[in-house]
């Protein structure tokens, strides 16, 4: 098991195949895929192919999301991280993505901001990337405004699949400068 990060409260480790409770706690949930444009899980065969998808993207690209666990209960919290993505829409390609999605239980606890901020430093010292770009829906505030909190500069707003988002970019210079919470 390889750990990515470590932060005051949780450990940031790759995805395994033993994931798959937490990954369908997860991603099983209506109310986790509100903002999502996509439908919950059904069975956990989904989420087996999930995983394989992801740690296919750590042998292709070097980098996928990672699992989010709390240290003092060693409870799967979620997964967060960047993703090399080839192409998303016409106007976003090859670039790296980043991302985070936490069991209900666990939101509001400041875990999104301070996995997506490490996943920020992870991304300019380990990998020596030049931008980071994210997206969020348009009307989900709380993942808008985790992503200005950590620092990403809004970019614009475009249309996927008939629901608007909002598309941001920070870059090494940029995060290198700091943001007040870092």
């Amino acid at each position: 098991m390889r750990i990515f990060v470590e932060t005051e409260r949780l450990i940031l480790r790759e995805i395994l195949p033993t994931d798959v409770e937490g990954l369908f706690q997860l991603d099983s949930d209506p109310v986790v895929h509100r903002y999502l444009g996509n439908k919950p899980v059904e069975k956990k065969e989904q989420i087996i192919a999930v995983i394989n998808f992801i740690r296919q993207q750590y042998a292709d690209n070097g980098i996928g999301r990672w699992a989010i666990i709390d240290k003092e209960s060693n409870n799967f919290i979620g997964w967060t991280g960047l993703k090399f993505v080839r192409e998303f829409t016409n106007s976003h390609i090859n670039y790296y993505d980043l991302g985070y999605r936490l069991i209900q239980k666990y939101w509001g606890q400041g875990f999104a901001t301070e996995t997506a901020m490490a996943s920020l430093n992870y991304g300019f010292e380990k990998l020596n990337l030049s931008e980071i770009y994210a997206m969020a829906d348009c009307e989900n505030i709380k993942s808008n405004n985790v992503l200005t909190k950590i620092g990403l500069r809004f970019i614009e707003t475009f249309d996927l699949d008939g629901i608007r988002h909002n598309w941001y970019k920070i870059d090494k210079i940029e995060w290198a400068k700091g943001t007040p919470n870092r």
